[in-house]
Formats: C-alpha cells, sequence, structure tokens
C-alpha cells in the first residue's frame, strides 16, 4: 500500500493576492508549509497540453503547471516542428515557437492564473525562439542555464550557450511586464543524471543562479536531483540553501527544487513508486519547497496524463505524512558544502563576469563534469558510489577538491563497474531493499 492510499494532503491554497509570478506562488506555498509538486509533462496537441494541465490543477495537490518542449523546438529546427503539425505527427513536447501565439493563449486561458502559475520546460542551448514565444503568450518562467543546458546535450560550444543564455536573461527580463517578476530555475542540479557527486551539482545549480541574477533575472530557483544516499542529498540540499543566501544578492528571491532521481529508473511500478515516495519525504526532511516528480512508466515509455497525476498525488500525499523536522546542525559543516564552495570560490577567483569565469573554469578542469564527453569538458574527473551508498570522487584532475582516500577511492572504474553504478539504485528499490 502506497503513502497515496493512506492520507491525503492539505491542500487548502494559501492567499496569492500578493504572488507576482512562479517564484512568489512557491514562496508562499511554502510559508503555508505546502510542497509543491511538478509533472515533466508536454504534448504537441493543443487540445490534450490543455487537459494535461487541467489535470495537473485539479490534481489532489499543491501544483504547478509545465509546457514540456520538443526535441525540434529545443535545437532550433523549426521547420522540421512545423511539417510535423502539418502532417499530424506527435512530437514528444509542445512546440511553443511553431502553434500561433493565439492558439498558445487559448491554451493557457481559464488554466494558468495566480493560484496556477506554469513554467516552460526546454533543454535548449539556443532558448531565444521558445523566450520570446513563452513570452508572447503571457508566461514568465523557464528553466536550464548556460552549462546545464549545454554540456549534456549536444556540441554548442560552451561559448556560445553563455552568450545565448546571457541574452535571453535580459531578453526574458525585458518582456516581462511589471509587476510580475519573471523567474528562472537553474538545471545545473541535475548533470547528466547521475554519478555526478552532490557537491559538483550544488555548486554549478548555485553558479548558473548567480548569472542569472547578473543578467537581470530577480527570481531564481535551484535544482538538485536526487541521488544515491538519503544523508548525503539531505547535506546537498541543505548545503544550497545556504550557499544561495551567502552568494545571491539580498533582492534574488529565491527557492530550491528537487528533482525524483533523474537516472535509470526503476523497472517495477513497485519499485517506482518507492522511488518517488523517497524522494518527497527528502524534499520534505531536508527542506525544498518544490518536487518534480517522474512516473511508474519512466523506464518503460512517455508517461500518460493520468499517469503524472497519479504521480502528483502520490507525492504529495507521502510529503503530508512526512514529519517535518526541526533541522539540526550547520550545513555548513557537511562535505557536500565544503566542496560546493571550494567549486564557486575558484570560479570566482577568475573574476566578476560569471559567463567569462565559467568558460574558463572548464577550460582549466576547474569544473570537470564525470563522464561528460562535450568538447569542453575536459573528461579527468572519474567518480564512485562508496560501499555506504555515497556519490564520491575517484579522480579529481585539476579540480579544487581532494578525491576519496577510504577503500574503493582510487579502484578504476570499468565498464561493468559503470553499468553496475548506473543500474544500481533502481535495482536496489526494484528489490524493495533501499532505505527511504
Amino acid at each position: 500500500m502506497t503513502a497515496a492510499t493512506l492520507a491525503a494532503p492539505d491542500v487548502a491554497a494559501p492567499s496569492f493576492a500578493a504572488a507576482a509570478g512562479f517564484g512568489a506562488f512557491v514562496g508562499a506555498c511554502a510559508a503555508a508549509g505546502q510542497l509543491v509538486v511538478q509533472p515533466r509533462m508536454g504534448f504537441s496537441d493543443p487540445h490534450r497540453m490543455r487537459e494535461g494541465l487541467e489535470r495537473t490543477k485539479s490534481a489532489f495537490a499543491t501544483t504547478v503547471g509545465t509546457l514540456t518542449i520538443d526535441s525540434y523546438t529545443r535545437v532550433g529546427a523549426h521547420a522540421a516542428a512545423r511539417a510535423a503539425l502539418a502532417e499530424g505527427t506527435p512530437l514528444n513536447g509542445y512546440p511553443i515557437a511553431t502553434h500561433p501565439t493565439a492558439r498558445t493563449r487559448s491554451l493557457l486561458d481559464g488554466v494558468r492564473d495566480a493560484g496556477f502559475p506554469v513554467q516552460v520546460r526546454h533543454g535548449s542551448s539556443r532558448p531565444e525562439a521558445i523566450v520570446r514565444a513563452l513570452a508572447a503568450a503571457g508566461l514568465d518562467a523557464t528553466e536550464g542555464g548556460p552549462v546545464s543546458y549545454c554540456l549534456p546535450y549536444g556540441r554548442t560550444p560552451l561559448a556560445e550557450s553563455v552568450d545565448n543564455w546571457a541574452r535571453c536573461c535580459e531578453l526574458l527580463a525585458a518582456l516581462t511586464p511589471a509587476p510580475r517578476t519573471p523567474h528562472l530555475e537553474s538545471f545545473g542540479g541535475c548533470m547528466l543524471g547521475q554519478l555526478c557527486p552532490p557537491g559538483l551539482l550544488v555548486a554549478l545549480s548555485l553558479l548558473e543562479g548567480m548569472f542569472f541574477a547578473q543578467h537581470g533575472i530577480r527570481s531564481v530557483s535551484l535544482s538538485y536531483a536526487q541521488q544515491t544516499d538519503p544523508a548525503q542529498d539531505t547535506e546537498a540540499v541543505r548545503a544550497l540553501g545556504r550557499l544561495a543566501e551567502e552568494f545571491l544578492p539580498a533582492a534574488v528571491d529565491r527557492h530550491v527544487v528537487l528533482y525524483t532521481y533523474m537516472g535509470v529508473f526503476p523497472c517495477t511500478a513497485r519499485g517506482a513508486t518507492r522511488l518517488l515516495e523517497a524522494s518527497a519525504r527528502l524534499a520534505v526532511r531536508a527542506g525544498a519547497q518544490r518536487l518534480i516528480v517522474k512516473t511508474a512508466a519512466e523506464a518503460h515509455r512517455i508517461p500518460t496524463v493520468q499517469e503524472n497525476v497519479r504521480a502528483l498525488e502520490t507525492a504529495a500525499a507521502t510529503a503530508a505524512l512526512t514529519e517535518r523536522p526541526a533541522l539540526t546542525g550547520d550545513p555548513a559543516d557537511s562535505e557536500v558544502y565544503r566542496e560546493a564552495r571550494a567549486f564557486v570560490e575558484a570560479v570566482l577567483e577568475f573574476g566578476g563576469d560569471l559567463g567569462r569565469s565559467l568558460r574558463t573554469a572548464f577550460a582549466r578542469g576547474v569544473l570537470d563534469v564525470p563522464y561528460c564527453l562535450h568538447p569542453d569538458n575536459a573528461g579527468r574527473s572519474r567518480s564512485f558510489v562508496g560501499p555506504d551508498g555515497r556519490l564520491r570522487w575517484s579522480e579529481v584532475g585539476a579540480m579544487p577538491v581532494a578525491p576519496y582516500s577510504g577503500t574503493g577511492g582510487r579502484t578504476p572504474m570499468t565498464s561493468d563497474g559503470l553499468l553496475a553504478a548506473l543500474h544500481g539504485l533502481a535495482r536496489r528499490f526494484d528489490e524493495g531493499e533501499a532505505a527511504t
């Protein structure tokens, strides 16, 4: 029996009279003690996309909506998106830059409001057309980043992605009318989905948030993806919140968003549900304000609207059953915080222009994502999952952190070992052995 069958969350909405955008909504929910849950949902057909938003809004949970963009639009292949629509070929997301603005406005009319903001999610290192289209449709929230939407997704040069994202931050700020506040979420805490130790994920998310603020964005969210050990993940979420207080300008609104595990997902419905429930408990216990859910269908196909709604309600019910502990101890005392701060300070030593400093840090291997094949990534770092479940560094190249010196820290990663690490968490949850 899952948590969703045991209890339902208190979803009485707080007052949103003062809400002026996506970040303000999440902040109001957090102040009311409610975890916001969100799907990763996108359909090319406007009627089906509207149904998805309506069902998300009416779910028994505190939700925000999502327009996930299709792959053609992500890479700027707008002619291919137009051809697919003309032929009636379904796409794997909503082609916001191809559908007429009036159609997207009609899709959102009567669904999006102060109590149900909608975020555009995409995956593009060249997001200008997406930003222009979402702003024209009356939206003000999206996500990504100059590093996190460049290195994992293709071969766009990092310097080009940085320039694109600087321009689009400023564009989003200029195109969002007052009193609404444009919102940008860094995808930096989700680099490659898995096997990137939390210190680097936290640092990348924070650095992208600082980059957004430097280019005119006054509301940001910082991401972190659930990894292999709940205690280490709790350290990471708390470290991210602490570092945001220390490094982001005080005037910038911020919150932390947790992603349900982004790596190889359990194959069984029970294992997938257990992992989703574990992420909801982690979000509450660590103090995240928003949770991006995954469904029991993740290992097999694109989820349906109903499967997304079921995941939202399961996560919300689990969160409602989870006690919010009084967080004790200083986040700055954790291993994750120390590593993340070392990365951030090393990047800032290259100068105050964060775009230039990020490019320099990757060029010199000061930032180096393990197992990332992008030409602008040094590729000298390596990680492993220790016997205690924690993700650690085995090789650090030129990065300002030390490799793990305990048992198993310097063992070369073989192809069999990499596969075992990639599938380890899914197997644990499928077999019912994972600690949650």
